[in-house]
């Protein structure tokens, strides 16, 4: 018997790429860099979580977070999305329900965001459900996933 959407998601799975595209022209622009890291967990007891970033980041001066400057908390928070909570996917409208339950951007705190999900070959495409607004202009984002292989440190 064939696994279901839920079942098919069950995993860690890693960013290949993130983008958006802007729905008035088309444009795609990269807004955690062209070669994003990111893992996405999907467990079976129906929680997930999300962790994206620019590798391209810089260290802070002082080892510890809570020496940073200020402008080292801005440069964190802009090239840095995490967010962890139940998900659900919904089999007949292939679409998967993230519910923020923590966020390190607070507004998304408390919300559920929808995603069209689809499988291509070893893939996970997911697009945002709807449209937002980044730098002024409406995008969706569209991400591509792939299962998680050893990501272990090699001695």
């Amino acid at each position: 018997m064939e696994k279901t959407l839920f079942e098919k998601l069950i995993g860690t799975w890693t960013l290949v790429e993130l983008q958006e595209v802007a729905l008035e022209s088309g444009s795609i622009s990269y807004p955690m860099g062209e070669m994003p890291k990111g893992l996405i967990m999907y467990n079976p007891d129906g929680y997930m979580s999300a962790q994206i970033m620019n590798p391209d980041r810089k260290n802070f001066k002082k080892e510890h977070w809570t020496g940073a400057t200020a402008e080292e908390y801005r440069q964190e928070g802009s090239t840095y999305l995490a967010y962890s909570g139940p998900f659900t996917a919904d089999q007949n409208e292939q679409t998967l329900s993230h519910v923020m339950y923590i966020s390190l951007f607070p507004n998304w705190t408390g919300q559920t965001q929808n995603r069209i999900i689809r499988f291509e070959n070893e893939y996970l495409f997911l697009e945002s459900g709807k449209s937002l607004l980044s730098e002024g202009k409406e995008v969706v984002h569209q991400l591509k996933w792939k299962r998680a292989e050893n990501l272990k440190p090699k001695n």
